[in-house]
């Protein structure tokens, strides 16, 4: 990739940020809240970052490991003194982290308490479709659902978020919303920070605007991208800080907003290492001083710091349309005057390589996008098989972009992003993911390695990651089928299975 082209690269994903960096001073409070709080200055950063609960989970006889979720209202006091009307998992806003192992068989036990239909999607999880949690496995109000799979994906910072088709966009933004890890101890024998809310730390971004008595305001909703909010929140907090006990912190960083992009980066500039992207470990850490984060990507990063040491992660500005165009203070980091010595990151870290390049002559498939938020001209219908896939295959799928930016997501897989719009991506972003992020005018090339779970009549999704544009109809549907019986697939999917 030549000097010339990654520059140009930069730019159009906004990698390299395109216009002013500075940021404005206000104080802690919403005057009015109507103003964007989070590009407040340092100081105005007084609330200590909340780090959700790690949910209990219970192990029976026959080894499950089983978890409860329970989908509720609730009322969020994000600014002093005012309330908004939220909704959660296991409590008001966002959900408590979920924990498993490679190799385990898991179980959950949902309820959904909310007074509309929802569902519980495994974003980035791989495992049988209908325990997928998309549009086909709808809850209805009062009604429960009690998935079981085996993990069987390495080490990895994944997340869980409804998935009803024409209503994601808003259940998310009111905060259902959650993390669940896998884990590996390999990876803290690597060197990587791995004591949860201490060293390793969750950093759930999501940008949310207030109306004058502090509830969550939804206009906008109606825009091109859907819900793009003045404020940003970290795992619930506004305004928050984190203090940091020891040399090095390890940030498993997620983009839940709806539809905003992200330009992480410190305000010193300084270098930390990229360590995993959406569904693992890069193979080396990686130095980089600013990561793009679309919705629903995530990337874990190791920062070092200073004993007294105060750092800012930031966004910075970029140049795609409205979801990048401004500049944001996230969350302060407040190193203590005396440090825990961390061990050193290992050079080669453990865990599933992101996928190679599929063998010549393997199924290539093409999308491309519209502004009428469809795919391959075909808006998203509940009853249509757009893709039949064999098991544990390898393929090449290549996404263009000639309009408005959009990212894709693809359910149950993991993929290589092989070529970014002609060139190698950066190195940070060669690690195995779930989502890519595809501006104006840009082609993404992708290695995906599906799993071996078979279902002609239950399908996996595809889409935009915009969450407007999803539940406007951006999705597309596959299925995984034994090798060689691809031909027999029905495209049109039973009554009984539609939803």
């Amino acid at each position: 990739m030549t000097e010339v082209s990654r520059r140009g690269f930069l730019e159009r994903t906004g990698l390299i940020a395109v216009g002013a960096l500075g940021i404005g001073a206000m104080g802690s409070t919403l005057a009015g809240c109507s103003q964007a709080v989070s590009t407040a200055d340092a100081e105005a950063f007084t609330n200590a970052l909340h780090i959700p609960a790690e949910a209990p989970a219970t192990v029976d006889a026959a080894g499950i490991r089983r978890f409860a979720l329970h989908a509720q209202r609730g009322s969020t006091e994000f600014v002093s003194g005012k309330t908004a009307q939220t909704a959660g998992y296991n409590g008001d806003y966002l959900g408590p982290t979920l924990r498993a192992k490679p190799g385990e068989h898991v179980a959950v036990d949902f309820i959904n308490g909310l007074d509309e239909a929802t569902t519980v999607h495994w974003h980035g999880m791989m495992l049988p479709a209908r325990m997928d949690g998309g549009p086909h496995q709808m809850v209805d109000a009062g009604g429960d659902w009690h998935p079981d799979w085996t993990i069987t994906q390495p080490a990895a910072t994944l997340w869980y978020h409804p998935h009803p088709h024409g209503e994601t966009a808003q259940q998310v933004y009111r905060g259902l919303a959650g993390l669940f890890l896998i884990d590996d101890p390999a990876v803290s024998r690597a060197g990587v920070p791995s004591t949860y809310g201490v060293d390793d730390v969750p950093v759930i971004l999501q940008d949310r605007s207030f109306t004058r008595d502090g509830d969550l305001s939804m206009s906008g909703d109606a825009s091109a991208f859907g819900l793009l909010g003045d404020s940003i929140l970290v795992n619930g907090t506004l305004l928050p800080h984190f203090t940091v006990t020891t040399t090095r912190v390890r940030l498993r960083i997620v983009n839940g907003s709806n539809a905003r992009v992200y330009h992480v980066e410190c305000d010193d500039q300084r270098a930390f290492s990229v360590i995993g992207t959406d569904t693992g470990l890069l193979e080396q850490p990686v130095s980089a001083t600013q990561v793009l984060l679309s919705p629903a990507e995530r990337i874990e990063i190791v920062i070092e710091l200073q004993p007294g040491e105060r750092v800012m992660l930031r966004s910075a500005k970029g140049g795609n349309d409205v979801l990048d165009n401004a500049d944001f203070n996230l969350l302060r980091l407040d190193a203590a005057e005396q440090l825990q010595p961390s061990p050193p990151l290992a050079a080669d870290l453990p865990g599933a390589r992101a996928a190679g390049a599929p063998a010549v002559g393997s199924k290539a498939r093409d999308f491309s996008f519209d502004n009428a938020n469809r795919i391959n001209g075909l808006s998203m219908d509940m009853e249509r098989i757009d893709e039949v896939v064999p098991a544990s295959a390898l393929e090449e799928w290549r996404v263009a972009n000639t309009v408005d930016p959009h990212n894709f997501h693809i359910h149950s897989c993991s993929f290589r992003v092989v070529e970014y719009d002609g060139a190698e991506p950066p190195e940070w972003m060669r690690g195995p993911k779930d989502t890519v992020f595809v501006p104006h005018a840009t082609r993404v090339r992708l290695a995906v390695q599906f799993g071996s779970d078979t279902d002609p009549l239950t399908p996996y999704m595809y889409h935009c990651h915009l969450l407007r544009h999803e539940d406007e109809g951006m999705m597309g549907q596959f299925v995984v089928v034994e090798p060689g019986t691809e031909g027999g697939v029905s495209l049109r999917l039973p009554a009984a299975h539609q939803h």
